[in-house]
């Protein structure tokens, strides 16, 4: 996943991001005190495995050499208490610690997802693949404040108090504990680096991996007719042998750092017993006290083995912030305060000394161009392919911006618009219509507030998908498969003008609406549309003669520059001319 030079809250480059970003920060701040609670309880747990290691000391100590049943019992009795609580305190750790993650989940999901939404498009370099893989990373975000795991932070500080147990109970015997954590502790520092470096490449490789399966089965149907298997097979199996790779040398160095940390448990509890047995000897330690230590022993060390698992998960989770991060410290489309939220558009249009690349590309797209529309008028944008009409269509939505110059509505740069506003008022129909899994109902509507199945039918009516559509059993509830699949190219084409008609836009933007029609088909859409068309603007790019009828003036586009701009006629006309002679 790449990204441009990273950009600060207010959008300018250079600003490095915080540490611990607000769109992480802020939602875990409001769980605090789900957290305080996790916290209480595992402060507790600790404090009652102790309550054990007494326990079985005084049992050894004190009960055993005096056969004290009645002692037992009462201690039994106690030690049992503690016992139930401790079984109801985890219960509720693992219980606050999954509430926690869960709207820790939500609420970031949805704010990642609606930056994602809003990501410019001249900053989307990477495939639709390693986006939705970069998404994915989420999960791993989520898994890692949402696991008990991360209680283990608050066992850190107990490891002290365990030792000091352990100290005054065996006296010298807590330097065999001592001396084993920072063995566990430089096993998971040293391991970091490494594991970093192969985190950040093991989440390369598996993005690049899910690009090839996204490619792959987003254009199935090209695949299997121009026969693209074996090529996407070779990199479908390439990307899989270097992700396995970077996995397996990541794991093996986790399972380094995590297998010592268990060996020290098992060094801790040895070590504590066969340096008890002098001390016994030596009659400075008794037999209970020697258990009590080396239940202690591991109880120090084990919080040790579960940050070894967690240090091993945060170079994972490090790697999957930064990615996130990145595309949520980029520069959001349109302005970053005081948008301008239009109730109604009037449908002027103006381009005033546009210049335009695309990302990457070597040749400007549009040179200059300049031309102004008024409410209500209807042109066709026509010239050869890649000549730039698409291009003008995709600025006035505010996807792309301008190198130079100014595209505006109503005499207003369209930056100064909130985007989702100003392209609610915008009625969009394309050449290659994409429709959405789900229902009929739901392409056409979208959604949209106060629009129902009367303004579905209307449009419908208009674009000619009723005439399809009535005649279905389930009709518009028909379930669609991704991008429509199963309905013919014209079927989807006329979906999709029902969906630009919804709601009566100020503006309609058309790009080649149909090219998949029959001329019959067509002829009746242009007859319904001219009525309906009546008072709002319309920009339309095509290829095909009959949807000229619809407009009221044409501009020709040639090598990014206006070639020809005037009435309907006249253009036609003078474009016959050099043909006739």
């Amino acid at each position: 996943m790449s990204f441009p030079e990273t950009h600060g809250h207010d959008g300018h480059p250079g600003v490095r991001p915080p540490r611990f970003a607000a769109w992480l920060a802020e939602p875990m701040l409001r769980n605090k005190s789900v957290y305080l609670k996790v916290a209480v309880a595992a402060a507790m747990i600790n404090l009652f495995g102790l309550v054990v290691s007494l326990f079985t000391m005084t049992v050894y100590d004190r009960v055993v050499p005096n056969m004290a049943f009645s002692s037992l019992t009462a201690l039994s009795i106690g030690v049992g208490i503690v016992l139930v609580f401790d079984f109801v305190l985890r219960i509720l750790r693992a219980y606050f610690v999954d509430i926690a993650g869960a709207d820790i989940d939500r609420e970031i999901g949805g704010n990642v997802f609606d930056r994602l939404m809003r990501i410019r498009l001249d900053t989307k370099k990477s495939s639709t693949g390693a986006l939705a893989g970069m998404m994915r990373e989420l999960e791993t975000l989520r898994d890692f404040f949402a696991s008990a795991s991360m209680t283990a932070l608050v066992d850190v500080p107990f490891i002290v108090i365990t030792l000091i147990f352990i100290a005054v109970i065996g006296g010298w015997l807590v330097m065999v504990p001592l001396l084993v954590v920072p063995l566990i502790v430089g096993a998971g520092y040293f391991t970091q680096p490494a594991m970093d470096r192969l985190s950040a490449r093991s989440m390369r490789e598996g993005q690049q991996k899910q690009s090839v399966l996204f490619e792959s089965i987003g254009s199935l149907e090209m695949v299997k007719s121009a026969n693209a298997a074996p090529l996407l097979r070779r990199r479908w199996l390439r990307a899989i042998d270097d992700h396995a790779d970077s996995s397996l040398r990541g794991r093996l160095v986790s399972t380094i750092a995590v297998t010592i940390a268990s060996s020290g448990n098992s060094i801790a509890y040895v070590g504590v017993v066969i340096v008890g047995v002098f001390l016994i000897a030596s009659h400075d330690l008794t037999t209970g006290g020697l258990i009590a230590c080396s239940i202690l022993a591991g109880r120090a060390v084990q919080p040790l083995g579960t940050i070894a698992q967690l240090l091993t998960r945060l170079s994972a989770t490090r790697t999957a912030y930064k990615q996130i991060d990145t595309m949520m410290q980029t520069a959001p489309e349109g302005p970053t305060s005081g948008a301008l939220h239009p109730a109604r558009l009037q449908g002027a249009v103006e381009f005033r000394g546009v210049e335009f690349k695309y990302p990457g590309a070597a040749e400007r797209t549009l040179n200059g161009v300049s031309f102004a529309i008024r409410p209500g008028e209807k042109v066709a944008l026509l010239g050869r392919v890649g000549s730039g009409k698409s291009t003008l269509l995709r600025l006035l939505l505010g996807l792309y911006e301008p190198q130079d110059g100014l595209v505006m509505i109503d005499g207003t740069d369209i930056r100064q618009f909130d985007p989702v506003a100003l392209r609610s008022q915008m009625g969009v129909a394309i050449q290659d219509p994409v429709l959405l899994s789900g229902s009929v109902r739901e392409n056409i509507l979208l959604d949209r507030a106060g629009h129902g199945d009367e303004e579905m039918l209307r449009v419908s009516e208009l674009s000619g998908s009723h005439g399809f559509m009535g005649q279905i059993a389930n009709g518009y509830d028909l379930k669609l498969a991704d991008r429509g699949e199963g309905l013919s190219g014209g079927q989807r084409q006329s979906i999709t003008i029902a969906r630009a008609l919804v709601g009566n836009p100020s503006i309609l933007l058309f790009d080649e609406p149909t090219s998949a029609m029959d001329a019959q088909t067509e002829t009746a859409l242009i007859d319904r549309l001219q009525e309906e068309l009546a008072g709002r603007t319309m920009l339309l790019v095509s290829h095909r003669n009959a949807l000229l009828r619809l407009v009221d003036r044409i501009i020709i586009i040639e090598g990014g520059r206006v070639a020809h701009d005037g009435p309907r006629d006249q253009v036609l006309a003078a474009l016959q001319r050099p043909r006739a002679a």
